[in-house]
This record gives C-alpha cells, structure tokens and sequence, in this order.
C-alpha cells in the first residue's frame, strides 16, 4: 500500500516505537502532568517538529542513496533489521528505574512546547534511526514520494498517539508509573516485539 512493502508492520512498528518510553514521552507526559491538557500539547507539537527535523535529514540522504548506489541502499536495509533487533535486546536487558517529579509553577504550552522540541533535537540518535528504519520498508525502485508518504504516516500516527497520552492516559500513566513491574512488563513486552521485527524483516530482505 502507498508503494510501502510491508505496510502492516510498518505500522505496527511505528505503534511500537511510540509506546517504548524516550526523552520526548517523558517530556510529554511531566508537562501534562504538571499543567494540563494545553501544556501537554504543547510538548507534543515541539517534539514532532523536532522528530521533522531529523526524517528530513535522514530522508534526504536516503533519496540520494536509493537512486545512486543499490547495492549501499540494500546494506542499510540489512543494517536496519539488525539495529530493531538490537534495540529489542538493549530492552529485553533493560533495568526500570523508579521516576518521580516535583511539582512545578504553572506554565503556558509554548513554555513546554519549546522545551520538548529542544529535547527531540538534543537526541541525533534520532536521525540514526530512520535512517535504519525507512529502507526496510521500500523497495529499491521507489519514488521520493513514498519516502513522503511513509513521514507523514510516522507524524500522523505519532500525534495520534501522543495526544490521546495527553488526552487520556496521563491519569493513568501516573499510576502505573508507581507499579514498577507494569513498566517492567511494558518494556519487556516492546523488547520482544522490536527483536520480531527485526529477525522478520531480515528474512523479508534476503
């Protein structure tokens, strides 16, 4: 679909991603829950924009790639099911460490929204990883314009994502954060699921 192989799991792994706890979830996740709705929206429109910022890039230099050298492009498809597989073992291994936040004065969305794109820019590994993760799912012969499509599938389901985190599941969200075994379970659980994308897609690119 949309010149995307692999359309199912790039969506699924697009969900995946978005459920694995980083720096911009977290970003999100205290600005709700320290001044609401408005400043957690906030903190999700500055870290798509940073995220933006970084599928350019990687974009970028993966159009040139794609239509100068096959044999690299081919390469980094291997190489990206070998890095989602390596992401799903660092998970698998990882400690969960307990979290907690100090109450902050009131602030408005653009405070927050600046602040969550600033952490989104401070993390290149960002860049990194669409560089893997893109050419998993394209062919060699695809258009510049599914590399388009396949952004605007990653921003539209992140938002989707983040702002129902901020609409409904800050509440619960902080709740669980105190039931360390939850967390623990959630993170295993992408873990194994990151290290099936991988080892699937690899077969897929043979």
């Amino acid at each position: 679909m949309f010149d995307i192989q692999n359309y199912a799991s790039f969506v699924g792994a697009i969900f995946v991603f978005q459920l694995i706890p980083g720096p911009g979830t977290l970003a999100i996740l205290n600005a709700t829950a320290r001044n609401g709705v408005a400043a957690g929206l906030g903190a999700v429109m500055g870290t798509l924009l940073g995220d933006m910022v970084y599928m350019v890039a990687a974009v970028l230099g993966l159009a040139a790639v794609m239509h100068s050298v096959p044999a690299l492009f081919q390469g980094l498809q291997w190489f990206g099911a070998a890095y989602l597989g390596w992401m799903g073992l660092q998970l698998l291994r990882k400690p969960i460490a307990d979290v907690s936040g100090a109450p902050e004065a009131r602030k408005s969305g653009w405070v927050y929204f600046r602040q969550a794109f600033a952490v989104s820019l401070t993390n290149p590994k960002v860049v990194l990883f669409f560089v893997a993760f893109f050419p998993l799912f394209l062919r060699a012969d695809a258009s510049s314009l599914t590399l388009g499509v396949m952004m605007a599938h990653v921003t539209l389901l992140s938002f989707l994502y983040q702002a129902a985190l901020v609409l409904v599941g800050n509440a619960v969200a902080r709740k669980l954060s105190r039931l360390p075994w939850v967390r623990r379970l959630a993170t295993r659980a992408a873990g194994a699921a990151l290290l099936a994308f991988g080892i699937r897609l690899a077969f897929d690119n043979r």
